[in-house]
């Protein structure tokens, strides 16, 4: 992570010799958080061969979409394009107001698109935001979608804080430590994101989320949610 007014993260592969997987900006000028994601920690520009899929909040910082490199339906004639060249929507992510405000967890609820019977994932490819995921969401469309939500951490005396078993991955508090679990399976751990050091987390995921993904669901934590601190 490089710290700034519009900071750079890098995620790396665990092993000795910390490969590189993927990076994430800020984006300048932009009405809303907005992250590019790129497979070149050297180019993090939309125009670059190496562009992956971007992060983008609302207004108040409190709901994410995160896009795959396919176009914009609203730009460059998109409406009329191909639908399989138009970008998917790969997951979206909700911060929820906590019942103890300030002191307290966040929450959250991620929404990702399901798996057809070949374990491929359904494309989710919206011409208008009518038909994005978080509409879909608020309307209880979730038809070939998974629900997600994080798991409540447990109030620790010794500690004074609200806590989670990371198997010893995360070292540090953070408002930031969070794990992702399927309502039918608390058990399975999703994904699981935490601090380790004042500028470097771990992220750990698995199936059914892809790199992109997990990227992308870690660094809306980074942002400031107006609506929910």
């Amino acid at each position: 992570m490089d710290r700034g007014l519009y900071p750079s993260y890098f995620l790396h592969l665990d092993t000795d010799k910390k490969v590189f997987l993927l990076a994430g900006r800020k984006r300048k000028r932009s009405k809303t958080a907005n992250y590019l994601i790129s497979s070149d920690p050297t180019n993090l520009s939309r125009g670059g061969e190496n562009f992956v899929g971007k992060l983008r909040s609302n207004l108040l910082g409190n709901r994410f979409t995160v896009f795959d490199n396919g176009q914009n339906p609203h730009r460059g004639g998109g409406g009329g394009a191909d639908v399989g060249s138009l970008r998917q929507e790969l997951a979206a992510v909700i911060y929820e107001t906590n019942v103890l405000g300030f002191r307290g967890p966040r929450r959250m609820t991620v929404i990702i698109p399901g798996m057809n019977a070949d374990n491929e994932r359904v494309p989710i490819r919206p011409r208008n935001a009518s038909d994005g995921l978080l509409v879909r969401w608020q309307n209880k469309t979730l038809e070939s979608l998974i629900e997600l939500h994080n798991k409540p951490p447990v109030w620790n005396e010794d500690s004074g804080s609200y806590t989670l078993n990371f198997q010893g991955r995360v070292t540090q508090a953070s408002v930031k430590n969070f794990q992702i679990v399927h309502a039918d399976d608390p058990d399975y751990i999703v994904l699981q994101f935490g601090r380790v050091a004042e500028d470097a987390f771990t992220l750990d995921y698995r199936y059914p989320l892809c790199a992109l993904q997990a990227f992308a669901i870690a660094l809306s934590s980074f942002d400031g949610k107006l609506a929910c601190e």
